[in-house]
């Protein structure tokens, strides 16, 4: 059996149902502020505090999917990790997060088809506890087995 798999990648052979994996990320004005100019989203609410006061949301928040983003990192580079493939995304937003809040993106393993490869994961992003994004999302794990 030949090993093609990048390193520090789980793949598919090992994937189990019920495994999390998660990072944590303060986000910082500037992440809000270049995630604002790589997707061209210049809302002021999130870069205008004297604007967002008079909304719903009483003041600056970051876009939700820089907070999005926080899960693609997880699965991306821990589960299942380098070489996996995006097939998939639910997102429903909950709370908003603000500059300085830390974000906890977790990523949790909830079925395998192991003849296609894919792996269906619960996704969520908490700050302080409180659940402010979830969804699921489907990927194609890597293999150690060449196709």
């Amino acid at each position: 059996m030949l090993d093609n798999a990048p390193r520090g990648t789980i793949c598919i052979e090992d994937i189990e149902i019920g495994m999390i994996r998660s990072i944590q990320k303060v986000v910082t004005d500037q992440d809000i502020e270049m995630f604002a100019e790589i997707s061209t989203d210049h809302n002021p609410v999130h870069l205008d505090e004297e604007y967002a006061q008079e909304t719903i949301f009483g003041g600056r928040i970051a876009h939700g999917m820089l907070t999005a983003g926080l899960i693609s990192a997880v699965i991306g580079e821990q589960l299942p990790g380098h070489g996996t493939v995006y097939l998939g995304q639910t997102l429903k937003f909950l709370a908003p997060v603000r500059p300085g809040d830390m974000v906890l993106a977790e990523v949790e393993v909830t079925d395998i088809d192991h003849s296609k490869r894919r792996v269906t994961m619960n996704t969520r992003c908490l700050v302080a506890g409180k659940k402010v994004l979830v969804g699921d999302a489907t990927v194609l794990a890597p293999s150690r087995k060449f196709d």
